[in-house]
């Protein structure tokens, strides 16, 4: 539908939607949808609390991301008032706070019409129309479309996953990094990891990992480098590695996390990611990583498990360093993880040992559940 005809088939002006969205689910979603629909214009406030434990900018990037109608903006809005709904001086305060929220428009300074419809499913949805002087528009009270809230996700993200958009997946899925010194079998135990959880079913069929990026990247920097020399016999000694190879490395490994976070189960299983990077970084250039380094500060991850090269035969493919690297790569994996404070195991024996002990480690984080701050509440 064009613009022109948007106006022209809306009931109201400007319509209004407030939610905490802590976080946004499918519920709050159809909710912005609905008052899209039935609006030349809609503003949707983000009320966040300054207690609250997703940040309210991530929360905001998350609904434009989900509802990028160029006739629907969103505004972040630090509400830090208590809640108490028989309060007129309480409710006045929280008007206020939305009133200048949405004055900070980044439009072109038309005059905006005034809020002359509320959308909620909330039971303050009435009062909360009467003090903009606009009508109420209820959506799915009893949430029989959507049996969701937020509430709900908080205490359960697992069970409420269907009811959750790609970013927010993204975000709370539990990144679990399997790394290890060459021919350690960190590609097998990470494959194998992620197979035990999709045979699970349910939510958990989606369960993805992701192969290492670094070994794709070596491959086509070698085919590079022979088109740029005219040399077909130029192998990985003949290679010349700088900085800015290896933060395009951890860049585009963590861009293939987020792509299959987006679209997988409450769990995601990693083959290395930049901390790794940042040791073959040491490796090969002998200094810091600091741009790989900020990588692995941006992405979280919550479970390493470390590959011990004991008892796994060296295996040399044409593409490793060699059997010789492999106890200091090690030993350089394990002093990180520790000096660092990461939660770690390190695996050994045979490969049906490796996977029954990362599988005992993972379900000991998941058991763990997610941790989110307590909204403020009447």
């Amino acid at each position: 539908m064009t613009r022109a005809r948007h106006l022209t088939r809306a009931r109201y002006a400007h319509g209004l939607v407030i939610g905490k969205f802590y976080p946004p689910h499918a519920g709050h979603h159809h909710l912005i949808d609905v008052a899209a629909a039935a609006c030349a214009r809609l503003s949707v406030v983000v009320a966040a609390s300054s207690v609250e434990s997703i940040p309210l900018p991530l929360r905001t990037a998350w609904l434009r991301e989900a509802h990028p109608q160029p006739h629907v903006e969103i505004f972040p809005v630090v509400d830090d008032t208590e809640i108490d709904y028989g309060s007129d001086e309480i409710w006045s305060a929280h008007v206020a706070a939305f009133r200048a929220g949405t004055a900070m428009r980044s439009g072109l300074g038309v005059p905006v019409p005034p809020v002359d419809a509320v959308f909620s499913s909330e039971a303050y949805g009435p009062e909360l129309a009467e003090r903009f002087s606009a009508v109420h528009v209820p959506v799915d009270p009893p949430r029989e479309r959507f049996p969701v809230s937020g509430t709900a996700v908080r205490d359960d993200p697992v069970g409420n996953w269907e009811f959750l958009s790609p970013a927010v997946r993204a975000y709370l899925a539990r990144r679990v990094v399997v790394v290890g010194a060459e021919s350690t079998g960190t590609t097998t135990l990470a494959r194998a990891l992620a197979a035990h959880y999709a045979r699970r079913g349910g939510v958990w069929a989606a369960t993805r990992w992701v192969p290492e990026y670094g070994r794709t990247f070596t491959e086509e920097k070698l085919a590079a480098a022979r088109r740029e020399t005219g040399d077909p016999s130029l192998w990985l000694d003949g290679l010349e590695w700088e900085s800015a190879d290896f933060a395009r490395i951890a860049e585009h490994h963590a861009a293939l996390e987020d792509a299959a976070a987006r679209s997988g189960s409450p769990l995601l299983v990693c083959d290395t990611d930049a901390l790794a990077t940042a040791v073959w970084h040491e490796r090969y250039l002998g200094t810091p990583a600091p741009e790989v380094e900020a990588v692995h500060e941006r992405v979280p991850h919550h479970l390493w498990i470390l590959t011990s090269p004991e008892g796994v035969p060296f295996e040399q493919d044409g593409w490793r360093d060699g059997e010789s690297i492999r106890l200091w790569m090690s030993g350089r994996f394990q002093e990180e993880l520790e000096e660092r404070g990461l939660p770690h195991i390190t695996v050994t024996g045979p490969h049906e040992d490796r996977l029954a002990a990362a599988v005992a480690a993972t379900d000991d984080l998941l058991d763990k559940g997610w941790s989110f701050n307590a909204p403020l509440s009447p």
